[in-house]
């Protein structure tokens, strides 16, 4: 299942050199490239920390959540200027996706479904003004289902009536999984990435149900026990959550057939029409 967007590229070491004088840093590790930012660990002080500059304005969006949230559940915010921002480093060792793969799978989802709680307390103060409404984060599910047809076109029909009856609106993740709930020793699993998505709370339930890697597409009996699980550690409806899953699904494949995502769309494919087929039952 795709995770991020565009082609990742090589890093450019001097993309960092102006934040590394302005905020004091010394670097500390290898520079990271993901397919939407470029990343540096980075020490100030006694102090472990991750510089990033964002690529794209859907990670800018994220940094406005990261601030809101203001270390409850996720990173915390350090410095912020322009496309840059420096981050709490959460350095633990232990991984989700290492223990998905280690036969704990249904303590990894309880975590991530603890991680997604979290995030979605509501706080006093109004969220950002930058956060994109989940409505328009669908929209290139319709065309997609236009020239792809299939499965999208169940997917895009859920999609619309849950988007016309969101419940729980709070700003999400929009990318929570098991690679983006990190180990922080003390301060527990905190949360790194966010899209910066205002919305139904169910969104951010369906894409930890896909993750990690494409071994849970190819087990309809593992999708569906991480279905029972999260629909009562989330307090879902087991319905509703499907339904978020299959029109999450049919938005990745969508992404993905469309160019916006580097990968294969099969698995998202084959997830919508489990989805699916656990909706007609």
């Amino acid at each position: 299942m795709p995770q991020g967007r565009w082609d990742a590229g090589a890093p450019d070491a001097a993309v960092f050199e102006p934040w590394l004088a302005r905020w004091g840093l010394t670097p500390d590790g290898a520079p990271i490239v993901t397919q939407s930012s470029q990343l540096l660990p980075v020490r100030r002080g006694g102090e472990a920390a991750m510089l990033k500059a964002a690529m794209h304005d859907e990670e800018t969006a994220g940094h406005a959540l990261l601030a809101w949230w203001d270390g409850y559940g996720a990173v915390r915010l350090l410095e912020a200027e322009g496309d840059a921002v420096l981050l709490e480093r959460a350095s633990g060792e232990r991984s989700l996706s290492a223990m998905a793969r280690d036969g704990r799978d249904d303590e990894a989802m309880r975590i991530l479904c603890d991680a997604a709680a979290r995030l979605h307390v509501p706080r006093p103060a109004p969220p950002p003004a930058s956060l994109v409404p989940l409505a328009r984060w669908f929209r290139e599910l319709e065309p997609g289902t236009e020239r792809h047809g299939g499965v999208l076109g169940k997917a895009l029909a859920v999609s619309r009536a849950l988007l016309a009856d969101q419940k729980e609106v709070r700003p999400v993740h929009g990318d929570i999984h098991h690679d983006n709930v990190l180990d922080a020793g003390a301060r527990g699993w905190l949360a790194i990435d966010p899209k910066g998505v205002i919305g139904d709370r169910g969104y951010d339930y369906a894409n930890m149900i896909c993750n990690p890697g494409v071994e849970p597409s190819l087990d309809p009996a593992r999708i569906e026990r991480r279905v029972d699980l999260v629909a009562e550690a989330s307090g879902l409806r087991r319905t509703r959550l499907l339904q978020w899953l299959l029109a999450y699904t049919g938005l990745s494949a969508a992404w993905t057939l469309g160019g916006d995502w580097i990968g294969d769309a099969g698995p998202a494919l084959r997830i919508a029409e489990i989805a699916a087929g656990l909706l007609e039952a």
